[in-house]
């Protein structure tokens, strides 16, 4: 894909972790102080003029993947919400964006090997209590009054479990839809890491029960816009390179009224920056034991060491939170949600929402 157009700034703070001098250590170290630097010129680059959060599926998630080794919750399964953050600004030139961070197609994602297997499992009396569908990308776009046409930019943290086909069309005809679909989006362009689209050409076993890479075989390459590390998008609206939980993983940085924020699905709940300050069974205490400052979204272990050192750069970036400044400004695109089902799986504390208006 060399020859596609590359979109945003580059950020030269910020060196790619496999670009870095030493052994994963050292790299921390390193990590820590070109956070702190970037920090201070992303801070500068102004804010967008809105940013809304659209809640759209909470479903099951392993205790043992989103809470890692840390968690003594006796329930097998915690609950997460899948949420879409919807982000505009205007261009230096007056051009309008939009940008939709997180607009999971929940329908088609149910297909990723791993959720498909669980449900196989689940007796539907089950499933219903334990997945809730809260509304879908369009449906909420409709009431912000955005048309599909307008919307520029499709954006994840990585592409586990997403099916992007009837989002930006096909070159083919797709069985498992009954046709080729016209794009929902039609002049959006997927921004994605060129580490994930190499990475996903052939899959290593560990990475297959997350992905569903034949949803693109016959996605259009222009469809894309790959990128190379870390970019600043609009005012205040930057994507940062935080490799681990996938080799391309990205993390998506805005600055808004209250500080800087950041989002990923490298942890699950801002607490798991901070474990310390956690009421969860057992985080506090793994936390001292093993001398760990953060508790990982472990589903995928491609390269464990990088994603600690990469959830250390977010919580550096991340301003303390205006309701508890014990907490980071770290917004979860997949939060911890208490369940009665679930107990020991509760969060001290959730956003459960990032919101912002331009004064």
């Amino acid at each position: 894909m060399a020859d596609l157009p590359t979109v945003g700034t580059p950020v030269d703070t910020l060196t790619d972790q496999s670009r870095m001098a030493g052994g994963p250590g050292a790299r921390l170290a390193a990590v820590r102080a070109e956070a702190a630097a970037f920090k201070r010129e992303f801070a500068t680059t102004g804010t967008p003029d809105t940013i809304t959060t659209h809640d759209l599926v909470t479903l099951p998630y392993p205790t043992r993947f989103g809470l890692f080794r840390a968690s003594r919750a006796l329930a097998p399964f915690l609950s997460i919400t899948n949420r879409m953050l919807v982000i505009r600004w205007r261009e230096s030139d007056g051009r309008r964006r939009v940008l939709l961070f997180e607009p999971s197609d929940v329908e088609r994602g149910r297909y990723t090997a791993y959720f498909d297997r669980l449900a196989r499992r689940t007796p539907d009396v089950v499933a219903r209590r334990m997945v809730t569908e809260h509304g879908s990308v369009r449906s909420h776009l409709a009431g912000l009054g955005i048309a599909p046409e307008d919307v520029d930019y499709l954006l994840f943290d990585h592409l586990h479990t997403q099916d992007l086909r009837r989002w930006v069309g096909t070159t083919a005809y797709q069985e498992d839809l009954g046709g080729r679909p016209e794009p929902v989006f039609p002049h959006a362009k997927v921004v994605v890491q060129r580490d994930e689209l190499a990475g996903m050409a052939e899959l290593h076993p560990l990475q297959r029960p997350w992905y569903q890479p034949y949803a693109y075989r016959d996605v259009p390459p222009e469809a894309f816009l790959p990128i190379e590390g870390s970019v600043i998008l609009g005012p205040g609206v930057g994507v940062v390179k935080t490799p681990g939980h996938v080799f391309g993983n990205q993390s998506l940085v805005v600055n808004t009224a209250t500080g800087i924020w950041v989002s990923s699905e490298n942890v699950i709940a801002a607490e798991c920056l901070v474990p310390e300050h956690s009421k969860l069974p057992g985080l506090a205490r793994w936390s001292r034991e093993w001398q760990q400052e953060v508790v990982l979204n472990a589903n995928t272990v491609e390269t464990t060491a990088d994603q600690y050192n990469s959830v250390v750069l977010e919580k550096t970036l991340a301003d303390p939170s205006q309701d508890d400044p014990r907490f980071p400004q770290f917004f979860p695109s997949s939060e911890l949600t208490g369940a009665w089902t679930n107990p020991g799986t509760t969060p001290t504390f959730s956003h459960r929402a990032l919101t912002h208006t331009r004064g």
